[in-house]
């Protein structure tokens, strides 16, 4: 089925409906764009995908088109019966669920690998991403559609602007990188922003081997004081002995530590 902007606002009309500014609700209805992330999301046959705020059913459907096995979750109940009748017919589960509260191990049942694919509101991306890195490892990729900016913190690395303490529990998991942009055009409504595509892979181990506790306590501390070296901001955590075991120089800044020093300086702290 191709959803173009025409027909989605036929579909909203015949169902009384209107795009939820509290919910974030902004639709894809372009079939290009649409084709272009399930291509570059790299599902299917088979594998199992599960997509959060699905919305009115476009990217839902091309999902299963491929052949993947696709649990589509929305949290708008008012939605609920267009996506049922977007997606009659075909082998889609549809789950009424507010991604921030799942109960993953009932949603993902039944098999040990799923991509997640995701077209994220602002106030819930980050936070989703990361909570599916710590809680959910069934979870093998993940592949959101963010605003630009939310994007280039997940993606970014030691030194960029937006690096930060997203990127750091991002690069402790997996590896990300942005692959595309969205222009507001293909949206309903069209956002005041441009959005990208960010993939995310799991790694089969974290990155380093270190108190995951330590290391995002002293990650947290040293960012919420970023302007400050980390001889400063860490002052009552790292010693200049810890310092020098870890290899790190203390007149450093949070941003220019990539995972692999974050885990030193986190080992050097049972070390010394």
């Amino acid at each position: 089925m191709t959803q173009t902007r025409r027909k989605a606002i036929e579909l909203l009309d015949r169902h009384g409906l209107t795009p939820s500014r509290a919910l974030g609700q902004n639709f894809l209805v372009d079939p290009n764009t649409v084709r272009r992330i399930v291509r570059l999301a790299d599902v299917g046959e088979d594998d199992g995908v599960i997509e959060i705020g699905a919305g009115l059913g476009a990217l839902t459907v091309a999902l299963a088109e491929t052949g993947a096995n696709v649990t589509a979750i929305e949290i708008d109940r008012y939605l609920l019966p267009v996506l049922r009748e977007v997606t009659d017919g075909m082998a889609i589960d549809v789950i009424e669920g507010d991604a921030m509260a799942l109960d993953w191990s009932m949603v993902l049942s039944g098999r040990e690998s799923w991509s997640l694919i995701a077209n994220l509101p602002y106030n819930i991306a980050t936070p989703l991403v990361c909570d599916v890195l710590d809680q959910v490892p069934k979870v093998k990729r993940l592949f959101v559609m963010v605003q630009r900016e939310v994007g280039e913190r997940l993606a970014a690395g030691p030194g960029e602007v937006a690096y930060g303490i997203p990127s750091v529990k991002v690069s402790y998991w997996a590896t990300a990188r942005i692959v595309g942009r969205v222009p507001p055009t293909v949206f309903l409504p069209q956002p005041k922003v441009e959005s990208a595509l960010v993939r995310i892979d799991r790694r089969a181990t974290p990155a380093v081997n270190s108190d995951p506790d330590v290391l995002f306590g002293l990650v947290r501390q040293a960012f919420g004081q970023r302007r400050k070296m980390l001889r400063r901001s860490l002052a009552d955590k790292v010693s200049p002995e810890q310092f020098a075991v870890a290899g790190v120089r203390p007149e450093a800044r949070p941003e220019e530590l990539g995972i692999i020093e974050w885990g030193q300086l986190t080992d050097a702290l049972t070390r010394v």
